[in-house]
């Protein structure tokens, strides 16, 4: 798995044609945070911003996870969601 395998899937993701679910979507905004940037360390939002929560537990559950493991699952999200959305 190579860093244009995983350039290609993040440029692709943004051309779906149609608008994967919200549980997708979150799926795919933790596996690039977790294979761009590693374990999530930031502080867990407050209040009321339910949106920010969610992307943050989302990213918060993969710890432990290597980034080559997050891009490589990502790739295949991605290519999940093309069949699905493209």
């Amino acid at each position: 798995m190579s860093t244009e395998e995983f350039d290609s899937a993040v440029k692709r993701s943004k051309e779906l044609t149609k608008r994967p679910s919200n549980e997708e979507l979150l799926k795919l905004y933790a596996l690039y945070k977790q294979a761009t940037e590693g374990d999530n360390n930031e502080t867990r939002p407050g209040g009321f911003d339910f949106k920010a929560i969610a992307k943050h537990d989302a990213w918060a559950e993969l710890k432990g996870k290597t980034p080559e493991e997050a891009k490589s699952e990502y790739i295949a999200l991605v290519k999940d969601l093309e069949s699905k959305y493209a």
